[in-house]
């Protein structure tokens, strides 16, 4: 049996896609499939500085692609999970060094070592979205709840519905914050959902430690204390098949979790009737 290629793509970049691909692909790696993660964002690679294996680069795709390394000579094991491993960018090339046709191949080499082929799209609907979404047969599409992601997010969808190739989509929704949706000040899931008509895979929350572990070269599901690393260890189950209840973000946590449990102890959540 083949493995499975997943593209995450968004459209709009700064939503988080790269994140997403780290975390996504070390959670699956952590459940005990084997995962291999591209980086087709060329001239402008990150994702080896969110698994922190910036160092340990010696070749890339465009390498494999010119013949300069074998397939298995460009990938880069994950210091610390043995099944999950890279295929970098190249730094000082374009877009334009890897063809469609070219990364389909690798992607159909890989498929047949790696239970998932994990493919991180560069932003943009040029050149780059096309080449990333070539080998691939499933999608992501990466937003948070803003209006211009969600318009190209939008865009993105009718791209990927218009490829034969592509079998299925699913919706991660990254970013969210609860408060904001119940001052109205964010749109809430449901309404993206509602207005891009897709099936949901992820809801990830705000989370100020996912800034701290891409600095440290550290996907964010490895902090067990993470409702961030929680919800995409969610998604890696979701993907494989699993029915994963969605968290709820309205539930307090830590400390907030503890006054909550007192205030209820002492009968001071109760709701008052609102008085004309």
């Amino acid at each position: 049996m083949t493995g499975r290629v997943i593209v995450i793509t968004s459209g709009k970049g700064g939503v988080g896609k790269t994140t997403t691909s780290a975390n996504i692909g070390t959670a699956l790696a952590k459940s005990g499939s084997s995962v291999v993660l591209i980086d087709t964002d060329i001239g402008l690679r990150n994702l080896d500085l969110l698994l922190g294996l910036e160092n340990r680069i010696v070749y890339t795709l465009v390498d494999v692609v010119e013949e300069r390394c074998k397939l298995k000579q460009a990938l880069v094991k994950d210091k610390k999970n043995p099944n999950l491993c890279l295929l970098a960018a190249a730094q000082t090339r374009d877009k334009s060094a890897v063809t469609a046709e070219q990364l389909k191949g690798i992607c159909e080499d890989l498929q047949k070592d790696f239970d998932f082929v994990l493919v991180d799209c560069p932003a943009g609907i040029e050149e780059g979205f096309k080449t990333a979404v070539s080998g691939a047969t499933e999608a992501i599409v990466v937003t948070t709840p803003e209006m211009s992601a969600v318009r190209d997010a939008d865009r993105i969808i009718g791209l990927l519905e218009a490829k034969e190739e592509i079998k299925s989509y699913k919706l991660l929704v990254n970013r969210v914050r609860p408060n904001m949706i119940q001052s109205n000040d964010m749109m809430s899931v449901e309404d993206v959902v509602d207005i891009l008509s897709c099936d949901l895979i992820g809801v990830i929350p705000e989370d100020t430690g996912i800034i701290t572990s891409t600095n440290r070269g550290e996907p964010i599901v490895n902090d067990e204390d993470s409702q961030a690393g929680k919800a995409y260890i969610n998604v890696a189950k979701r993907i494989q098949g699993e029915d994963i209840p969605f968290l709820d973000m309205n539930e307090p946590t830590g400390f907030a979790a503890f006054i909550d449990k007192i205030k209820n102890f002492l009968g001071l959540n109760k709701k008052s009737d609102d008085k004309e």
